[in-house]
């Protein structure tokens, strides 16, 4: 007879699970869900385009949300009947596919448990991530492309839109990148990616082949709602528009749609190519420059700038989590200890394990300050 004793686990997943919905409300998630598409219905919805955007925005998120919940609850109960077929008819493989669906479901729990302990007032909205290549010349300049492709395949398996709004490409790789992942509690998520990130390897790029350390900054703000009214006064700005660019000479746009934005008041730089005309892109950089300000209105109320943003010098003495591809292979995270000894799966976009500690840790952090 086959020995598949899930019980214990069962159990406690159902218990987790439990919690979670007590948190997350599926029927006030549902009510929120009817509300928004009698909303997204109203046939004068367009005329206010940044408000249907809102509207479609919010609904989105609350049926993702309450999809996940519904999806997971009938996984639990279909584990169960899976696990009495498997052991009724004494079938290995039918055992083997509960073990895996079993720890699929647990790993799902964990991301839903992760995100019940998101309170903080921006953690439910989408968010703009920051790349930028720091210490370390060409080897930078490819961690920054390694770190920019490492967030958008945890996205993509997640399930995420990403938009990238803006590159500025290196001889190798990029110095720079700014890319939207618009999903429920992005920033909540991400934000605990912030900081200086650092890569020791076998260097690609000189001919000796030594080993060379290198570092990149990640940046992460919220996305700003409509509501947030965040003025900014043309005169506070400077607009500079400019021809797209590309890696390699390829074919890039004839016309000057490219944007950038200069806030004066605060240096802030912003700049946006990924659109196809002028209009689009100023007002993509717009919104993400309102983020950038918005985030920084609200360091400044609560007198937690460095708490929030921190000085991010991406170079030696600060640098949040390392990346190890010689002589040995290891991810570690500096704050919450947890590692990888798998860089490559990481690479990959594996990162539910370093965010989930990442916030618990910060969770921690914030209990033992109150």
């Amino acid at each position: 007879m086959i020995n598949l004793d899930i019980q214990a686990e069962l159990q406690a997943l159902r218990q987790t699970f439990g919690d979670i919905s007590d948190v997350m409300d599926p029927e006030a998630l549902r009510a929120q869900v009817a509300e928004l598409e009698v909303e997204a219905s109203a046939p004068d919805l367009w005329d206010d385009p940044e408000r249907a955007q809102g509207v479609t925005s919010r609904l989105s998120h609350a049926q993702a949300d309450l999809k996940r919940l519904e999806a997971l609850d009938r996984r639990l109960d279909d584990i169960e009947v899976l696990a009495e077929m498997a052991v009724e008819g004494d079938d290995e493989e039918t055992a083997e596919e509960v073990r895996r669906e079993l720890a699929s479901i647990s790993k799902a729990v964990g991301v839903l448990e992760v995100q019940t302990l998101l309170d903080g007032e921006f953690d439910e909205r989408p968010a703009v991530i920051t790349i930028r290549a720091g210490a370390g010349g060409d080897d930078a300049s490819d961690f920054a492309e390694m770190l920019l492709r490492m967030y958008v395949r945890w996205a993509e398996q997640h399930g995420h839109k990403t938009s990238l709004l803006d590159t500025s490409y290196a001889d190798h790789g990029i110095k720079s990148a700014t890319l939207e992942v618009d999903a429920p509690y992005a920033f909540g998520t991400l934000s605990i990616e912030a900081g200086t990130h650092r890569l020791v390897r076998m260097s690609p790029f000189n001919s000796a082949g030594s080993r060379e350390t290198s570092f990149a900054a990640v940046e992460v703000v919220p996305l700003i709602e409509q509501t947030d009214q965040i003025d900014v006064p043309e005169n506070d700005i400077r607009v500079d528009v400019f021809r797209s660019s590309g890696p390699g000479g390829q074919s890039v746009n004839t016309t000057d749609s490219a944007v950038r934005i200069t806030h004066v008041p605060t240096g802030i730089v912003v700049s946006c190519q990924n659109e196809k005309s002028q209009i689009q892109n100023r007002a993509a950089a717009m919104r993400v420059l309102q983020s950038r300000l918005l985030l920084i209105r609200r360091e400044e109320e609560a007198a937690k700038k460095k708490e929030l943003a921190g000085n991010i010098t991406a170079s030696w003495g600060d640098q949040m989590r390392s990346y190890v591809l010689a002589p040995y292979k290891m991810v570690k995270d500096l704050r919450s200890e947890h590692e990888s000894s798998n860089p490559d799966k990481v690479f990959d976009g594996d990162l539910d394990g370093f965010i989930a500690a990442g916030i618990r840790w910060r969770k921690k952090l914030q209990a033992e300050a109150a």
